[in-house]
């Protein structure tokens, strides 16, 4: 019979198998389903996660959608490490797209053309702002009135997604646009220079991996830092050393929203070049898949996010050559998220095979 045993301590080695065993039974529970639907289990995981990397386009194309993913999945991690629970990144990502966004409209509708390094900072700091805005109002409610932040934040995002609405089918429409719901195509002096030719893979990646470098300074090397992990992972402790937990709580949602913003800013002023009702597809809560399955680390993060843009992808994919249904991305990246959850017991316990006795369990 297998057993649940304390360890005398946490295990290093399960902490980084954890993910990796997650993924394998991610992909074998993903056949299962294939096969139940149908499908050939080797063609669709073919389809899932070594199609979005058959060439050089492909590789680009899951390096431009894992851009935003990476770069919000940073300031939730900084926030999860100071135990503070936002889970409302998508809406801090629509207002940081809606800020940076209405800097580039207003640019284009007034005719003001200003030259890219001056027009793409200004938007990118607009995006920030708007981010860092949106997540003031968690802070504020949880600092003054004990508001509890996790249904704070995840029901500004339905309004920050109505007030996209309302301003993509209302006052910023394009009157040109055949009555499609979105705003007039930015002036070129706010689209993000590209990297590689022939592909649609911007500076957005480069100002990724940059944020990816900061943030580990940040959280390891820095004073600030300290004081954030110090406080999530020990509050008397903190409180015994003089640190406020109202800063830490102010600092880690203004940098989570501001990061949040950002990637708002960079997908709008990116690949969209405007605002649309759809700018954002769930990216801000797939961010919260990609930092535990990048264990609330920077550098782990990049990967987790290339991985989960590699299934946003695939599920593309599938839809388009093997006919599967929409939902069944979301359905792999909830299966990965719980796998993980459950092999992160392992860090903390082992099993243990252990004798039946009939008798010990008629007793129980």
């Amino acid at each position: 019979m297998l057993k649940l045993e304390a360890r005398p301590q946490p295990s290093k080695w399960m902490g980084l198998a954890s993910p990796l065993i997650a993924l394998v039974l991610t992909a074998v529970l993903a056949a299962i389903l294939f096969a139940a639907l149908g499908k050939d289990p080797v063609r669709g995981l073919g389809v899932f996660f070594f199609e979005p990397l058959n060439g050089r386009r492909q590789v680009t194309e899951v390096l431009l959608k894992a851009t935003p993913l990476i770069v919000i999945a940073l300031g939730l991690a900084v926030c999860y490490r100071s135990n503070v629970w936002n889970i409302g990144a998508e809406g801090q990502f629509l207002l940081g797209a809606v800020a940076g966004g209405g800097v580039a409209l207003w640019l284009t509708t007034h005719g003001i053309v200003l030259p890219k390094i001056v027009g793409i900072p200004l938007v990118l700091a607009a995006g920030v702002a708007g981010g860092m805005a949106w997540a003031a109002i968690v802070a504020l409610l949880r600092d003054r009135f004990n508001a509890n932040e996790i249904l704070v934040s995840l029901m500004l995002v339905y309004v920050a997604q109505q007030f996209v609405n309302y301003l993509v089918f209302g006052p910023w429409k394009d009157p040109k646009g055949f009555n499609f719901p979105q705003t007039k195509t930015f002036d070129a002096s706010t689209w993000l220079p590209m990297l590689l030719d022939r592909s649609r893979l911007n500076i957005g990646f480069a100002i990724a991996l940059a944020a990816v470098a900061l943030t580990w300074l940040f959280m390891f090397r820095s004073y600030r830092g300290f004081q954030l992990q110090v406080g999530g992972l020990a509050p008397a402790a903190a409180r015994y050393a003089g640190f406020s937990s109202r800063t830490a709580l102010w600092m880690a949602l203004m940098i989570s929203g501001g990061l949040a913003g950002l990637a708002g800013a960079l997908e709008a002023a990116g690949p969209l070049r405007q605002l649309t009702p759809h700018i954002s597809t769930g990216l801000g809560f797939t961010a919260i898949i990609v930092v535990f399955v990048g264990r609330l680390h920077p550098v782990g993060i990049v990967f987790a996010g290339i991985l989960l843009s590699m299934m946003l992808i695939g599920g593309e994919l599938g839809q388009s050559r093997l006919g599967l249904p929409n939902a069944l991305t979301g359905v792999f990246q909830g299966l990965l998220l719980v796998l993980l959850l459950a092999c992160d017991t392992l860090i903390h316990y082992r099993l243990r095979l252990t004798r039946w006795s009939g008798s010990a369990a008629a007793k129980a």
